[in-house]
């Protein structure tokens, strides 16, 4: 998740700096809700409740309209349908930040993408590290490579008003980055059984909203619909069908806010609209859906098989390594400077939040693995590389953060 307005701090309008901080408030809450859902997951997986999670995560829903039939159990409509509205949201923002926000600006672009990259890059090469030898747990290599910026910014919130804003633009703005290598890296390893009639409808779609772009329709219900259309064709392709909401996200119009006239822009409406749904109850819902991990019979040997051993390490010490390690490079070269209130300990104290990779984290792994036991197991190196990063990265930032009179 990223900034809704994320200009420089300098010079910001009062207009941004209202809209940054309504994005603050969604995604801390957001977060707040998030962490409370997964643990009701883990309870309801730990309790006399286990059956009835069960039921709930496998229950079957078909929606048929003539020949066309779709039938899966509620937890892959989750993942597959609400979460194509999460992705959505995310080219949204994607979109908007590289027409009229920090990522339109080279000057802003270098450091956090940079660290973007070598914060998935030093997390995959751990975990492959860890995993080279078992072709099947390979293929969660992508697994300890994001953040959860909703999480994280719980956990900042907790900070209050020692929290630079110059960190959580720097942490968000790394999000967005990590979210589109996100997509690119399912677009290209986790697609399979390709139906090449099903692609050729999605193209269809894509080429009607691109005219529809192209002839200046602002109206957001013609996208929408074609949206939908494009989610089915992209589920019967064998291509992850949240893509379709990634594609749709950025075939929505969007004009700077500078040229705006009264009609305002429509990927700021729908972005607007649309995040408090996702940060209040998409999200939290795919958590409970997803995080409800089995304790009973495991053991300590199975924390530490190498599978979630390389989620763990990958994102507690991959993250604050490639981060923070790349911040330090692109200053020392001069291509880039800590923003303002930010030191090195406080961008380390950075590096660690963004070890916690839940949400996406734990998408990834659902794709990555049909075996239930390694499933299981990332999803413990997930749950556990969270809470450790979010324990330690609390816990220093509290320590090297000053106590502020107010917020930034």
């Amino acid at each position: 998740m990223t900034p809704s307005q994320t200009t420089p701090t300098t010079s910001a309008t009062p207009r941004a700096l209202r809209a940054l901080k309504e994005f603050f408030r969604l995604e801390a809450a957001g977060g707040i809700m998030l962490i409370a859902a997964a643990i009701l997951a883990m309870i309801a997986a730990n309790s006399p409740l286990v059956s009835a999670y069960e039921a709930f995560r496998q229950m079957p829903v078909q929606v048929r309209v003539g020949e066309l039939e779709i039938h899966k159990p509620l937890l892959l409509w989750i993942n597959d349908g609400l979460m194509a509205v999460f992705f959505l949201l995310v080219a949204l923002e994607i979109k908007r930040e590289s027409l009229s926000g920090q990522l339109a600006s080279r000057s802003q672009l270098v450091l956090p993408m940079i660290c973007a990259a070598a914060g998935v890059a030093v997390p995959a090469l751990l975990f492959i590290a860890f995993n080279h030898g078992d072709a099947e747990a390979m293929r969660g290599w992508a697994v300890p490579t994001a953040t959860d910026i909703a999480f994280a910014l719980g956990v900042l919130a907790l900070l209050g008003s020692r929290v630079p804003t110059g960190m959580k633009l720097l942490l968000s703005t790394i999000a967005v980055v990590d979210d589109l290598i996100a997509i690119l890296i399912i677009a290209l390893f986790y697609s399979h059984g390709l139906s090449m009639a099903a692609l050729a409808w999605a193209f269809v779609a894509i080429a009607g909203m691109w005219l529809l772009n192209r002839r200046g329709v602002r109206r957001l219900a013609p996208y929408l619909l074609l949206g939908v259309v494009l989610w089915v064709c992209v589920l019967k392709s064998g291509v992850h069908a949240t893509l379709a909401g990634v594609v749709t996200g950025l075939m929505i119009p969007h004009i700077d806010r500078a040229r705006l006239d009264d009609s305002g822009s429509p990927l700021e409406s729908l972005e607007h609209a649309l995040h408090p749904w996702v940060a209040y109850a998409i999200l939290p819902v795919f958590a409970f859906a997803n995080a409800g991990l089995v304790l009973h019979g495991m053991s300590l040997g199975d924390m530490l098989t190498p599978l979630p051993v390389g989620v763990l390490v990958g994102l507690v010490v991959g993250k604050p390594i490639g981060i923070v390690g790349a911040a330090l490079l692109l200053r020392a070269l001069g291509w880039a400077r800590f923003p303002d209130g930010m030191d090195l300990r406080a961008m380390l104290g950075l590096g660690l939040m963004c070890g916690i990779g839940f949400t996406m984290s734990l998408f990834i792994a659902s794709l990555a693995y049909r075996d239930p036991l390694q499933y299981e197991e990332a999803v413990l190196g997930v749950l556990l590389a969270s809470i450790v990063s979010a324990v330690i990265g609390y816990t220093w930032l509290r320590a090297c953060l000053p106590a502020r009179a107010r917020a930034d």
